[in-house]
């Protein structure tokens, strides 16, 4: 005997009963979200991208600058997955990390990784014959100098071969604390029940 699954072949016809079921199955695989982003993450090991480090690495020397200067863990885990698109999203992996994070994060903190990128681009675009200033952009926006510091801090210096950041075990308890329960999603509700 297989699972039990929902009876319904379009979503117009499907009932309570249906629905408890697929809720039933949703509880434990949300549950498992963060197995799912430290494999994700782990896909970055090896993928250089011609840069210095590799993907993994620049994901951990971010983390582990951010944690250094004593960022909270929240903080800590957005710099951890803010190129977590990288693998999937090559011309929009903000976007990616954004949409991860997004149900756990404070709208600070999620506006950020979102924007991070034009705002790195500011150390690089001049370099591909973009505009380095894009980001002036969003110069009236509260979260400017935020996002900016996070740049300037933590992701433009996180190329170094010879930084001893910590390792992806380190920010494992942080990131399924983090992950633990979504604060900001329509389907947070349903959750609790």
């Amino acid at each position: 005997m297989g699972e039990q699954r929902a009876s319904f072949r379009a979503m117009q016809e499907g009932t309570a009963e249906d629905w408890n079921i697929i809720s039933g199955h949703f509880r434990p695989f949300a549950k498992e979200l963060p197995e799912r982003i430290l494999a994700h993450l782990k896909l970055l090991d090896g993928d250089f991208g011609g840069f210095p480090i590799d993907r993994l690495q620049h994901s951990l020397q971010t983390a582990t600058r951010a944690h250094r200067d004593g960022r909270d863990e929240e903080y800590v885990v957005c710099a951890l997955l803010h190129d977590i698109g990288d693998t999937l999203g090559s011309y929009n992996h903000p976007d990616i990390a954004a949409a991860i994070l997004k149900p756990f994060v404070s709208p600070e903190n999620l506006w950020m990784v979102e924007k991070h990128g034009v705002f790195q681009g500011y150390y690089f675009f001049h370099h591909l014959g973009m505009d380095r200033h894009l980001r002036d952009q969003f110069k009236d926006h509260p979260l400017y100098a935020y996002t900016a510091e996070f740049c300037a801090k933590y992701d433009a210096p996180a190329f170094d071969p010879d930084y001893p950041n910590e390792q992806l075990e380190f920010f494992e308890p942080m990131l399924r604390r983090v992950f633990a329960a979504p604060r900001n999603s329509m389907y947070a509700k349903a959750q609790e029940a």
